[in-house]
């Protein structure tokens, strides 16, 4: 059954390039367009941005701590601010990594480039939480409680700066060629709050009361704004059994080959 439309909103996604049924044969490495690079440039300057007022509050606080009596309040005020600047780069710095990917074939940059949000995270927390500890002019209350909220806010951090699902150049080539050998284009739909991106507008999965708004756009655009970075399933299920079913009906016969006897019976029956 092909793809009977959907009553949802339905919002094309602007930019990205979507290929051709004759482009779809070969696996193409993916090359981010200038207007990713660009969105990716702008997110890594942000990212930096936050990454040093993070690590200037890390000083700070340092500095605090060579004040005697130390001034637990501020202390804290101090770290958290150092917190929230620290997870905003990272969540920023993850971003542009979706828009311009890093190859696999350069392990230690790809390495990097993909948890660099981690290696920050260490330098803006890890030297703080051990002048914590061997403070001598804090008080054990004094040092556990404000030792307690640095690692935790490292800890943080850290988890924030990790990329579990690493962005690669050869993964976007990999589930870009799998859509175009499906359907012949790279041309997906999604919506904001899923998972998946899917092959048909009218998936029962993305048709729900809960869903307001369809998106569409490339596979990459999927990976770019909504980190989505799945096939459904059921999708792939249904182009496979529909393009099977399509293609056993209109397999050309092969040249010099006669129609069985049978034919005009069984083309009878179809027709009604």
């Amino acid at each position: 059954m092909p793809d009977m439309g959907t009553k949802k909103k339905l919002t094309q996604v602007e930019g990205g390039e979507s290929s051709s049924a004759a482009q779809a044969k070969d696996t193409k490495p993916f090359v981010a367009s200038d207007e990713s690079k660009a969105k990716a440039k702008k997110f890594r300057i942000f990212s930096i941005i936050s990454w040093i007022a993070a690590i200037g509050l890390e000083v700070g606080a340092i500095l605090m701590l060579k004040k005697v009596p130390v001034n637990t309040t501020w202390l804290i005020v101090l770290i958290v601010a150092d917190l929230i600047f620290a997870v905003i780069g990272n969540l920023l710095w993850k971003k542009a990594n979706r828009f311009d990917p890093a190859s696999e074939k350069e392990p230690f940059k790809f390495f990097v480039q993909n948890q660099l949000g981690a290696i920050i995270a260490v330098i803006a927390f890890l030297p703080l939480v051990i002048l914590i500890f061997t403070n001598k002019d804090m008080k054990g209350k004094q040092k556990g409680l404000v030792g307690a909220i640095a690692v935790i806010a490292l800890l943080i951090a850290g988890f924030t700066g990790i990329d579990f699902n690493p962005p690669s150049q050869e993964q976007y080539a990999q589930q870009t060629a799998q859509v175009e050998q499906l359907t012949g284009q790279n041309h997906v739909f999604w919506t904001k709050s899923g998972q998946r991106y899917h092959l048909f507008s009218d998936c029962y999965h993305i048709n729900t009361r809960k869903t307001d708004e369809i998106f569409e756009g490339t596979v990459a655009q999927a990976r770019e704004l909504k980190n989505i970075s799945e096939l459904c399933n059921t999708c792939e299920d249904r182009w496979k059994k529909e393009k099977g079913v399509f293609a056993e009906k209109v397999e050309p016969q092969a040249a010099g080959e006669e129609k069985p006897e049978t034919a005009p019976e069984a083309e009878e029956t179809i027709t009604e």
